[in-house]
């Protein structure tokens, strides 16, 4: 629905001065983020908030006049959380950045806007760490990641954004401004709110302040790359991996993926081989040589070949950034649908055998990258704007891959979200009682519906 200029004036009227915005293109450039969805609706207005009082008096304006409300961070989102419902307000946190360190109680206090890279150069300047590490940290928010509870490729030894959130303020659908947790690293009282918040994609409320845990800073790392002819017998060395010691990182990558980032990069990668599994140890003093040994055993035992291991930090972190540039380097393939569908770690290899079936079978190309693991997969799925049928093949493919996923049961996200572009599927992992148990915890916080109206529910 799109409210009448007077009401719309109201809210202008209650907030300070440029925060909302109604200009068409400013406001067409909030449509979508990063999963660009093509059935993102047109916003009304963008608020851009400078405070938590913002926040309050933008969801007091839309509970009135039951306007729904899309918050949104960075716009980072891969699977449509933050993507913009026709006639309503999206409600950006982007300016709220502030971040402040406490080295005695080793916590870092931020704002929603802030960036997860901001967050670990604030900690690092004072010799703490903050683990979590999408592979889109220097552009994605701390608010995004906890909304989707966002993990990385750390996450296999240090886990994923809930294990480091001691607090928040959060704003509920009607105004109100609530403090859940704090800085102290345990407290049990009263129900776990805070983690009801943490991965609620802002349908529950909108976050505007973060307590999160610091670690000391790691030591330095090990590391090791193995390929392999087939990402099925790399899946299985990470399997052994897993079943001995718990690296500090552990990905994979495909022949396809490897190919693309080979033509990005042009750093030499072995264009010929099936998979790259790459290994991490951040184990202090000889454990690290220890662990690495461990590492290469299980890969050599299942058909690993041309391993290579450096304790330099430089050369170790550019096989990290190899990793991490999957997605652009598919961005210059063509129109993409991500996926994040994960496993228990045992099935990742029949996960990774049936998404290659799936892209024979429909006649698309799927690259797959993994946080191994953990058994988060990210198969991307890539075809020709041009190409109609070529498109519709990709969209068969994607559905198939999330009922693989279920099938083997597993689930449809990871650490994306749900978002608007896998609602239709989360009732066959959950279930119908979960979405109803989803609905009824919905209607308590938000009774109108206004927040983030179809994300998840």
């Amino acid at each position: 629905m799109t409210v009448h200029p007077d009401v719309l004036q109201k809210l202008i009227d209650a907030l300070p001065p440029n925060t909302v915005i109604t200009d068409a293109g400013i406001v067409d450039s909030y449509r979508q983020d990063h999963a660009l969805d093509p059935n993102a609706g047109m916003p009304q207005a963008v608020v851009r908030a400078n405070s938590t009082a913002d926040v309050q008096a933008t969801l007091r304006w839309a509970s009135i006049h039951a306007v729904p409300v899309v918050p949104r961070g960075a716009g980072t989102s891969l699977s449509g959380g933050s993507s913009g419902v026709e006639g309503g307000i999206t409600l950006s946190l982007e300016r709220m950045t502030n971040v402040d360190v406490d080295p005695v109680a080793r916590v870092a206090v931020c704002q929603p806007g802030a960036l997860n890279v901001e967050v670990k150069q604030a900690a690092a300047a004072l010799g703490y760490w903050y683990p979590p590490d999408p592979s889109s940290y220097e552009i994605c928010s701390i608010g995004g990641n906890a909304a989707t509870n966002a993990g990385g490729l750390c996450c296999v030894k240090y886990g994923v954004t809930t294990d480091y959130v001691l607090g928040m303020e959060v704003v509920l659908a009607d105004g109100t401004a609530i403090r859940l947790g704090g800085p102290q690293l345990k407290d049990v009282a009263g129900l776990s709110l805070t983690k009801l918040f943490i991965g609620s994609e802002g349908t529950l409320g909108v976050i505007t302040e973060l307590t999160l845990r610091l670690l000391p800073a790691p030591s330095p790392f090990s590391t090791l790359v193995a390929t392999f002819d087939s990402i099925e017998s790399a899946a299985r060395a990470v399997v052994a991996i897993t079943g001995k010691t718990r690296p500090s990182m552990l990905e994979l990558m495909d022949g396809g993926s490897i190919n693309a980032v080979e033509d990005l990069l042009r750093m030499g990668l072995d264009r010929s081989v099936g998979a790259l599994l790459l290994a991490r140890s951040d184990a202090p003093g000889d454990a690290a040589a220890d662990e690495i040994e461990i590492v290469r055993a299980a890969c050599e035992e299942h058909g690993g070949f041309d391993i290579f291991t450096t304790d330099d930090q430089q050369e170790g972190e550019q096989f990290a950034v190899v990793r991490r540039s999957t997605l652009i380097a598919m961005e210059r393939v063509g129109s993409l649908l991500l996926e994040d569908v994960g496993v228990a770690v045992p099935k990742l290899p029949e996960l990774v055998h049936g998404i290659e079936k799936i892209a024979e079978r429909t006649s698309t190309t799927i690259v797959c990258v993994a946080h191994a693991g953990d058994g988060n997969a990210h198969p991307i799925i890539a075809y020709s704007p041009d190409d109609p049928d070529g498109e519709r093949r990709a969209r068969i493919a994607f559905g198939e891959i999330m009922d693989l996923a279920v099938a083997l049961g597993g689930t449809i996200t990871g650490e994306h979200g749900v978002g608007r572009l896998k609602t239709q599927w989360l009732p066959d992992q959950l279930g119908d009682d979960v979405i109803a148990l989803t609905g009824r915890i919905k209607d308590a916080l938000d009774p109108d519906r206004i927040l983030n109206p179809g994300v998840i529910i």
